[in-house]
């Protein structure tokens, strides 16, 4: 009798792990980003159902010891204020050049949406709230990588003093270079995402995101908003448009 090629084999072993795996998930809708629909992001949707599927909510990404830390350098915008520093808003270049000039002393980061206490919270409120420091590696799309010391507050204490709600299933941020991008509740709730005002042991600089940027350790580097201004959590997902990662070219979803 002659037998199957094996490439038929795999192919066929392919096709019906795809086919399991998305009878298996069928029933996950509560956590299916819905802009995965479109045939070309179904490598995006299977990283993401798979690792939602397959590992522990709560799984640590590595965390390194002090004689690791390496030289991070900063991208893509450095200076919402600076024109020539890329990223610049005409709405909000101007109240980030103010806050920059007094040393962010009047800084709030508005949190809104599914909470039952929307408000402020100034620089100083968030350095109030219990801490986490993490020394963990940035891994960036473009391919090179960088080991440093993160500290914040949880993102989780701040949704939780804020007061969420049952039906959040994401968390969207607003950054003053214009940008927007969000995660889900498993993300937004893990230990170490975290909204970091400190790096190595010192205030966060200005071109890695001053006074607050977003440390979600367990995706790639662009999801580690900088400069953030606001966070509003929502039931719907949100691509945010022109100004969000899928429109752009970039997966909403990016695990590692």
């Amino acid at each position: 009798m002659k037998k199957t090629p094996v490439k038929i084999q795999r192919r066929n072993f392919v096709k019906g792990l795809i086919a399991s795996s998305a009878a298996t998930l069928a029933g996950c809708g509560q956590t299916e980003p819905p802009t995965y629909g479109n045939i070309l992001r179904m490598g995006d949707w299977l990283t993401y159902k798979s690792h939602r599927l397959f590992l522990p909510s709560n799984s640590l990404a590595r965390e390194y010891e002090l004689s690791d830390i390496s030289p991070a350098p900063a991208i893509g915008t450095t200076n919402p204020a600076d024109p020539d520093k890329g990223g610049q808003h005409p709405e909000y270049a101007p109240e980030y050049g103010k806050l920059l000039k007094d040393g962010f002393a009047s800084y709030g980061l508005r949190v809104a949406g599914l909470v039952e206490r929307p408000g402020m919270y100034s620089l100083a409120a968030l350095k109030r709230l219990p801490s986490r420091t993490q020394i963990t590696r940035h891994t960036c799309e473009e391919g090179w990588s960088a080991i440093a010391q993160w500290t914040g507050a949880p993102l989780r204490t701040v949704l939780e003093a804020a007061g969420i709600m049952p039906n959040a299933r994401y968390v969207q941020f607003h950054s003053y270079d214009g940008w927007g991008d969000g995660i889900d509740m498993v993300d937004a709730l893990h230990p170490q995402t975290i909204l970091a005002y400190g790096m190595n042991g010192r205030d966060l600089p200005v071109p890695h995101g001053a006074p607050l940027r977003l440390r979600v350790e367990r995706q790639v580097g662009y999801k580690n908003m900088k400069f953030l201004r606001g966070i509003v959590v929502t039931e719907d997902f949100d691509d945010h448009g022109e100004f969000g990662s899928i429109q752009n070219g970039w997966s909403w979803y990016v695990g590692i």
